[in-house]
């Protein structure tokens, strides 16, 4: 009798524990790249999509949703983690609305940055324009919900941002110097702090919307990347240590960043998700995460593609992805990005919990 009753008991305190969190985060919100884009760039005239075959054959029904990895992308287990929802649609997607988009909904676009430039490369959404989406859907989210609730979701959410890394390959070092170019007008010390600059007036500005619970993401060893390894023919296709440490020495601008914000913003609770760690060791101990592959991808040669390419070559992609870090030569697979989601929750977000 007293063991059925503490089973009662402690499934009691679960489901009041359950509750809870679902109280304080009532949705998943996000901003950023392809690392959390889940189809918007679908929706616009760009080349940077991945809404076909291989990519999402480990996802729900097998679709291709327009993420760039074989199955769920990090805020997608994030949210789940979170107690929120196991998946985070894409707003310019007509299959969902704002039923769905009340208790989570991405704004990302593959292939931006921080910077409009970057944007540019590829003619994506640039993070501006993410955020004229988001006063949008403030804007409908007050219709559905009413002015009171619609509030208090947006001030109890989770904003995340995760952006940097196209600025820094697809931009900064992928363009040729000349006119206009960004190496031509910034050392990469002074890049760093144009794009932490652009980071903290986007964090104001969700502040002033009405966010308070903001995750500001870092990036990972981008140097490690199939794409940047198979390039580094002199370095016998080892990761390029120079772009980790531009990784690294931002990582610590933007951690910077936030100490800065939360005494200055009232209110505000604003954390630093850091994935370069958590990365580098599935990268430098894969064995001890149940990884094989490390330096090239599951898609195709797994050397060189991604999006139209990793599609094109299609039936050369691994049979299991689980085994492979990478599922194309610029993007985690599945299984990373819920390694990589559950450090971020523990280390970072468990605050919010």
């Amino acid at each position: 009798m007293a063991y059925a009753y503490l089973i009662w008991f402690l499934l009691c305190q679960f489901l009041v524990f359950v509750s809870e969190i679902q109280a304080k985060l009532p949705a998943v919100i996000v901003f950023g790249d392809s690392s959390v884009d889940a189809g918007n760039n679908n929706f616009i005239p760009t080349v940077a999509r991945s809404n076909f075959q291989p990519y999402g054959r480990d996802f729900n029904g097998g679709r291709a949703t327009g993420r760039f990895s074989n199955g769920k992308i990090a805020t997608d287990f994030i949210s789940e983690a979170l107690g929120v929802k196991p998946t985070i649609p894409a707003y310019l997607d007509p299959a969902y609305n704002i039923s769905d988009f009340a208790t989570g909904v991405t704004f990302a676009s593959a292939a931006t940055g921080y910077d409009n430039a970057t944007s540019n490369v590829l003619a994506v959404i640039p993070l501006w324009k993410e955020l004229e989406y988001y006063k949008d859907y403030q804007k409908l989210l007050r219709a559905y919900l009413g002015e009171t609730k619609a509030n208090e979701i947006i001030s109890e959410a989770l904003h995340v941002i995760s952006a940097g890394t196209n600025d820094f390959l697809e931009n900064y070092y992928a363009m040729p110097a000349g006119p206009g170019s960004r190496r031509t007008q910034f050392t990469i010390t002074g890049y760093q702090d144009f794009l932490s600059d652009i980071a903290q007036n986007f964090v104001k500005s969700l502040y002033n919307l009405g966010a308070r619970k903001i995750s500001l993401g870092g990036l990972p060893p981008m140097g490690c990347m199939p794409l940047e390894r198979t390039t580094n023919l002199m370095g016998q296709h080892e990761c390029v240590e120079r772009y980790n440490n531009v990784a690294s020495q931002f990582n610590g601008k933007l951690s910077g960043l936030v100490l800065k914000l939360n005494k200055e913003l009232p209110g505000i609770k604003l954390v630093f998700s850091n994935p370069y760690f958590a990365f580098m060791q599935i990268i430098r101990r894969p064995a001890l995460y149940g990884f094989d592959v490390t330096e090239v991808a599951c898609c195709a040669t797994g050397m060189f593609e991604m999006g139209y390419a990793c599609a094109r070559d299609s039936m050369f992609s691994c049979t299991n992805a689980d085994k492979y870090v990478f599922w194309d030569a610029f993007h985690p697979t599945q299984k990373t990005n819920r390694i990589i989601a559950d450090h971020v929750v523990k280390s970072a977000l468990a605050k919010f919990l």
